[in-house]
């Protein structure tokens, strides 16, 4: 049987910081935050979290996602 791998659709927020750099946060996962020097290279690095994040989790017996408060 060939792993089946489920897409997950997760708020992905970008800011510019004070040097320039694209900072990339995804509030769902704590902590789980990157960057890059342009809006493609942060939504590159940020998918990378966010797999490593959900894996470590999983591996601990966290949940996956917080619920996220407006």
């Amino acid at each position: 049987m060939a792993d089946e791998k489920r897409a997950m659709k997760l708020i992905v927020t970008l800011d510019r910081d004070e040097t320039g750099m694209v900072v990339a946060e995804c509030p769902a996962i704590p902590g789980c935050i990157s960057q890059g020097t342009t809006e493609a290279e942060a939504l590159a690095n940020i998918r990378e979290a966010i797999q490593a994040c959900i894996e470590a989790r999983a591996a601990n017996g966290m949940p996956l996602t917080v619920a996220c408060s407006s």
